[in-house]
């Protein structure tokens, strides 16, 4: 059982995944550090929000009347009940450009492994199969 646990855990295919699952995981905070860092703030500008992190409706205010109400993290903590879509836009932000970038790095692979055709079999072509078929029924 040992040998046959080593074999398995030793196959190409479970290295390959784990390298893949640590790049992916590298990969994912640079997209969010892409998303948080440089678009988000470009995007804010544009829709004249400072962060779309604090875009929130209070569904339920806190119990406390002195609660800073400018803040989703703030509301929450106190005991309010707030509606972040703005953490929505973000999330939703991040996971688009995620695909676009996978799109485009499996688009890439792809083209780096398209392999050209084999060359046709060595052998009679299809005409000359024919031809001799022809010559045949004639005799």
């Amino acid at each position: 059982m040992l040998k046959e646990f080593k074999e398995f855990a030793v196959k190409g295919n479970m290295v390959d995944m784990a390298v893949g699952i640590v790049i992916g995981a590298a990969f994912g905070t640079v997209i969010k550090s892409l998303v948080d860092d440089l678009l988000m703030p470009l995007i804010s500008s544009i829709f004249g929000t400072p962060d779309f992190t604090n875009l929130f409706t209070i569904l339920r205010a806190p119990a406390g009347a002195d609660v800073d109400l400018t803040s989703i993290t703030a509301v929450r903590e106190a005991g309010g009940v707030a509606l972040g879509y703005g953490l929505f836009i973000n999330a939703l932000i991040a996971f688009i450009l995620v695909a676009l970038a996978l799109f485009f790095v499996v688009r890439a692979m792809n083209r780096m492994k398209k392999e050209e055709p084999a060359p046709p079999p060595a052998g009679p072509s299809e005409i000359d199969l024919l031809t001799e078929i022809r010559d045949s029924l004639k005799k």
